[in-house]
Parts: structure tokens; C-alpha cells; sequence
């Protein structure tokens, strides 16, 4: 076989990790070299646009495969075992090298490290530690690390992947059980959610106050974990589902969901198509109001149903719960004003801010809002009430955007 360069290898192993969402930099200790020690930092910087982070600022991470060989034959992946893929593999030593000198040309803030299993769970994993450990032991370096592990991995390489990454992952692969085991049967999701299960009593004990000599961070922002989407008959609610458990259960910073994209030579079992992308975005949506907004999975979406891919989840809401509105943005509490359709976080609490200080009218509704149309049969300000516009048949028509053919 033809010894591959590395440009060649870096074609072929950043490709195959682009199937990959679980990809962002955000939540980890600050750490730089200001100092004149070391290199790297988490904190600040520009670069190539792989990620962005929870304040909006672009993350450039090395996101790569150590190896795109596998030994299993995952139905969904196109590394699995039997598909017809270019093959390639790093050395411990590439990658690290290849991590410094694209930090060193500013093009990276950091590394996102993944791979296909080769010889074992034990043999990749181990591979992936000596990478992180290297550039944290030898090289001094304090960018930011994403280690996806290696679920059968045994719990020791686990353990030394959280204490050299800022973050690591564990793939739940797919929203069923079943599902997994009929399309994917050398992976088991008990063996995973133990896992994960792992990662976040290290976590915490990490964290544990009172103790005199307290371990080491482990993976200070924290565990998230990928679903796909569309690859077998799970509803958007059975999706949610899964997803909340995760959250509950082992208090995952996120959960990432891809929409499935179609491999050659895949089994029948598979769908032909993907699923429209529109899905995807709709399901982050609901994610995101179960994460910042306090609302119950249920609220969003029976576990049976999926969401309307023609509006947002929370308008969704809103127009099943019209009996909540309108909503007076000088009286309501936090809570209530985060249910408004068309408000997000920041513009609540610049409205709780403003309304301090003066009784606030449309118009600075307007101005501390984006758009303000599409409020105005849920809000009652100073000078403005939607009278019957809120129970109008015709709302749903109304705020329905004009152009979802692009998604």
C-alpha cells in the first residue's frame, strides 16, 4: 500500500470527523500563557470557524479522526468496517505536531480529537490519552481539548482522557435502544450510559468541597454526547426524551443531534433520504428551552409526536396556550416573560433592567427586541393591547415565516 502524505492524511481524517456535531469550545477553566509559560489558551481568539460558543464568539478547533479504519460495522457510519472508504491513520506524533503548528499559525484555538476503533477500545483510547498527554505534558499546552471516549474503554483511560481534556464525549449514537442494537450490535447502550455514568462521578468528585487533598480537574467543561436524527422511526418527542433523561441522569453540559446523511452501500434497514435539516433546528430549538427557558420536555412535545417544522417550538406553544397571553412585560416575572415567542434570553433581561426605571411602551419593546410584529398578540405594554388579536383564527397563518422552502 502507498504511504500516504500527511497533507493526504489531513484530506481524508478531517473529512471523516465532519460527521461528527459534537464539536465546541466553551465552559472549561481559563487558562493562557501570559506568563511567557507555555502555550495556548481558552479564553479569547479568532481563526477558522469550526464551533461557537455559548456568547457568540467563533471557535476554531483542529477537529480530526486519529484513524477512520474500524473494526466495527456501525450500519450508520461510513468508517464502519465494510464501507469503501479511504483509509488513513495519524501517529500519536502527527497529530501533536500538527495541533502545535496550526496553533502557532493562528489558525486553531484548540484540538478536537475523535477516532475509528483499531485493535480495541483499550488500544484507540490509549492512543487519544498520549496525544492529550503529550501536548499538556511535554509541550506545555493550554488551548482547549475535546477527547471523544471510547464507551468499552476501560475506566483508568477514561479517567487519564478528563484529566488531559477540557471536555469529553460519549456518542449515545441513537435515540432507541433497539435501535442501536439492530444497526449498530458491536455497541451496547448500557455499556455507554455506564460510561457516562463514570465521567460524571468523576466529575463531581472533582468538584467535592471539604476534602483536604482534592483530585484533579476532570474535564472541566464537562461531558456531552450525539444523537442521530432520522436514521430510524423515533419521534422528535421520543428524541426529547432521551434527551432530557441525559440531562438529568448525568448532567451532560449538551446534546448534539444530526440529521442523518445517507453512505454508500448501506443497508436497507437505513432510509434512502435524509431527513430534512429543518428538523435538526427545530429539535436544538426545543433543546434549548428545556436548557435555558424552564420549560418541560412534555410542554414541548407529547412523546408519540413530532414538532412542527413550520414554527419554532415556542411559538408552537404559545398558540396551544393562548390562554397565557397577552402578557404585560411591566408586571410579568422572569419566568413568564421567557414563554414570549420572539424574546430570548438577553432581551428579557434588558427589558427587566429598563423597566426599573420607566413603564415601557412598544417602542422600547422594539428597540430591546429583534422584530416585534410577530409579539404583538402576545404582549400588553404602556400603550399597546393586542385587544382580540390573540385569539384570532388567522395568528397561526400570521406568524408563520414566509420562506421556510430554504431550509
Amino acid at each position: 500500500m502507498a504511504t500516504l502524505t500527511l497533507k493526504r492524511k489531513l484530506a481524508i481524517l478531517s473529512d471523516a470527523a465532519k460527521y461528527d456535531a459534537s464539536c465546541a469550545s466553551s465552559g472549561s477553566s481559563k487558562r493562557d500563557s501570559m506568563g511567557g509559560k507555555g502555550m495556548g489558551s481558552t479564553d479569547g481568539g479568532m481563526g477558522i470557524c469550526h464551533a461557537y460558543a455559548p456568547d457568540g464568539r467563533c471557535i476554531s478547533l483542529l477537529k480530526i479522526l486519529l484513524t477512520n479504519f474500524c473494526v466495527y460495522d456501525c450500519a450508520y457510519c461510513v468508517n464502519r468496517v465494510s464501507s469503501n472508504t479511504p483509509r488513513a491513520r495519524f501517529s500519536v506524533e502527527e497529530v501533536v505536531d500538527l495541533t502545535l503548528g496550526f496553533y502557532r499559525r493562528n489558525y486553531i484555538e484548540g484540538l478536537f480529537l475523535s477516532s475509528g476503533i483499531i485493535r480495541s477500545a483499550d488500544y484507540t483510547m490509549e492512543s487519544m490519552v498520549r496525544v492529550a498527554r503529550t501536548l499538556r505534558e511535554t509541550h506545555d499546552f493550554r488551548g482547549y481539548i475535546h477527547l471523544k471516549v471510547i464507551p468499552e474503554a476501560s475506566p483508568t483511560l477514561v479517567e487519564q482522557a478528563g484529566l488531559y481534556a477540557d471536555r469529553v464525549s460519549i456518542n449515545i449514537e441513537l435515540p432507541k435502544d433497539d435501535s442501536l442494537a439492530a444497526l449498530a450490535p458491536e455497541k451496547d447502550a448500557t455499556g455507554i450510559k455506564k460510561a457516562m455514568g463514570a465521567v460524571r462521578v468523576s466529575e463531581e468528585a472533582s468538584k467535592e468541597k471539604g476534602r483536604k487533598a482534592r483530585p484533579p480537574k476532570f474535564a472541566p467543561a464537562g461531558q456531552s454526547t450525539q444523537m442521530i436524527v432520522g436514521a430510524d422511526d423515533a419521534t422528535d418527542g421520543a428524541i426529547l426524551k432521551r434527551s432530557e433523561g441525559l440531562y438529568g441522569a448525568y448532567r451532560l453540559r449538551r446534546v448534539y443531534y444530526s440529521a442523518f446523511s445517507p453512505i454508500p452501500d448501506s443497508t436497507a434497514r437505513l432510509p434512502l433520504a435524509r431527513p430534512p435539516l429543518i428538523r435538526e433546528h427545530r429539535l436544538y430549538q426545543a433543546d434549548w428551552l428545556m436548557r435555558f427557558y424552564g420549560f418541560d420536555r412534555a410542554e414541548i412535545i407529547g412523546e408519540t409526536e413530532d414538532l412542527d417544522l413550520t414554527v419554532d417550538p415556542k411559538m408552537a406553544w404559545a398558540l396551544r396556550n393562548r390562554g397565557e397571553f397577552p402578557m404585560d412585560v411591566n408586571v410579568a416575572d422572569r419566568e413568564r416573560l421567557l414563554r414570549v415567542p420572539g424574546r430570548g434570553v438577553r432581551a428579557v433581561d434588558r427589558i427587566l433592567d429598563v423597566r426599573r426605571f420607566k413603564r415601557l411602551e412598544l417602542a422600547d419593546v422594539k428597540r430591546l427586541s429583534r422584530g416585534i410584529e410577530k409579539l404583538k398578540p402576545f404582549l400588553v405594554c404602556a400603550d399597546w393591547s393586542p385587544g382580540a388579536l390573540t385569539d384570532s383564527a388567522g395568528l397561526p397563518e400570521r406568524v408563520r415565516p414566509k420562506q421556510l422552502e430554504l431550509f
